[in-house]
């Protein structure tokens, strides 16, 4: 599997699209925006756009999810059905951010813990991860021992946890719990900012490492 991160919107939201060597079948995973960058990095790698994918439903990731799926006639997957509300909310946050091109959208597969996302020859690990959102999800490719994880765990931070139905615990738990046991080695995208991984942010991160949570 191949990747590419694109960061859109000014809050320069890590959009990533995942394509298939073999068959250049490809999904964007949280569209948020500039559109017009997302399909200028489809036409650069010649892959064939199949599948929105959808990390959680807050407007930064999400806005051009209607947009994208649209122009090039494709389902949504994603996120999990407790990030309705946040869906229904995107005509409010736009206001509220400024953002300029955002609508609301219906996707076509809610996804839960356990489910496989696939395109061309890989498939993707789902794993639900609430806490920043409630219906929060993670996707991972085993083989590549990659994950896309949103806003739940950045280079040496987590995901915020002060907006609507935002747990700080929850979100821990699903750090802890359903992250961090897939390897120290695996690499991670994040919402934004640079990538890291699982086990360096188990070693050194002041919320989540085992020293802070006092299991060292």
């Amino acid at each position: 599997m191949q990747y590419q991160i694109i960061p859109v919107t000014p809050f320069q939201q890590n959009c990533t699209l995942f394509w298939c060597q073999k068959t250049k079948e490809a999904v964007v995973i949280d569209p948020g925006g500039d559109i017009e960058l997302i399909q200028a990095a489809i036409k650069q790698y010649d892959v064939t756009l199949v599948k929105v994918l959808l990390t959680h439903a807050h407007i930064d990731h999400a806005g051009a999810t209607q947009s994208v799926a649209d122009f090039y006639n494709v389902p949504i997957e994603g996120p999990h059905q407790e990030d309705q509300f946040w869906i229904d909310l995107i005509p409010q946050q736009k206001s509220h951010f400024g953002f300029e091109h955002a609508d609301s959208f219906s996707t076509d597969r809610w996804l839960n813990q356990g489910d496989k996302v696939s395109f061309g020859a890989i498939e993707l690990d789902v794993y639900f991860c609430p806490g920043h959102t409630p219906g929060h999800v993670v996707f991972y490719h085993a083989d590549s021992k990659l994950a896309q994880v949103g806003d739940v765990l950045f280079k040496g931070s987590i995901g915020r946890t002060d907006f609507p139905r935002g747990d700080h615990k929850t979100l821990v738990n699903s750090i802890r719990n359903n992250l961090f046991p897939l390897g120290d080695d695996v690499q991670f995208i994040p919402g934004h900012g640079p990538m890291s991984t699982f086990g360096a942010e188990r070693s050194s991160n002041p919320h989540v490492s085992d020293s802070a949570l006092g299991m060292k």
